[in-house]
């Protein structure tokens, strides 16, 4: 008897001892409980904003209107230029489709540089899925980037195409079966 008698003091100490020592000034657990909520917060008064921007610091997100781009931790270039090939596939299949690849990726039943960065795209031609082989190959990479910069500064795809098989096509290194660009005013 006496060992409860002992145990409850002691967890009455404890409990006020606790309430005692509590800094915060706050009320008795039976009061808190009565105590209203607090008042919600004010709403901010309306501002005018910039548009929202895409989730910060994920470097995979190019825009709203395309998937997240593959991994990016094992990326064969720095990742600003894996995105801006990467962008560049999906805006311009029209050049990337006819510039061949020479890594090897035909094994992989590609058929030029566009299938090492896009695997799908919709009816309407926008991309639906990413090709992962594109960020970390290097040959692909700098296939694409050459060839983006190259149209950025108005090269034909014509001139694209030979350009980058007089500098990726050499020692017998095979390409991918890549149709020939439709020629345009006779050329």
């Amino acid at each position: 008897m006496r060992l409860q008698l002992a145990g409850r003091f002691c967890a009455v100490a404890a409990l006020l001892i606790a309430a005692g020592c509590s800094s915060t000034g706050a009320a008795p657990a039976h009061e808190q409980a009565a105590a209203p909520p607090p008042a919600p917060a004010q709403p901010a008064p309306a501002m005018s904003m910039p548009a929202p921007q895409l989730p910060s610091g994920d470097p995979r997100i190019l825009s709203a209107d395309l998937p997240p781009l593959p991994d990016l931790s094992a990326a064969a270039r720095p990742i600003e230029t894996v995105r801006a090939v990467f962008q560049f596939a999906a805006d311009h299949p029209e050049v990337l489709k006819y510039i061949p690849c020479v890594c090897g990726c035909e094994r992989m039943g590609h058929q030029g540089n566009d299938m090492c960065f896009v695997a799908g795209r919709n009816k309407a031609g926008k991309v639906t899925e990413w090709e992962s082989h594109g960020v970390i190959c290097e040959v692909c990479l700098d296939i694409g980037n050459d060839a983006m910069r190259m149209h950025n500064s108005g090269a034909s795809v014509s001139d694209i195409r030979k350009a980058i098989e007089a500098k990726y096509v050499v020692n017998g290194r095979t390409e991918t079966p890549t149709p020939l660009p439709p020629k345009r005013g006779g050329q």
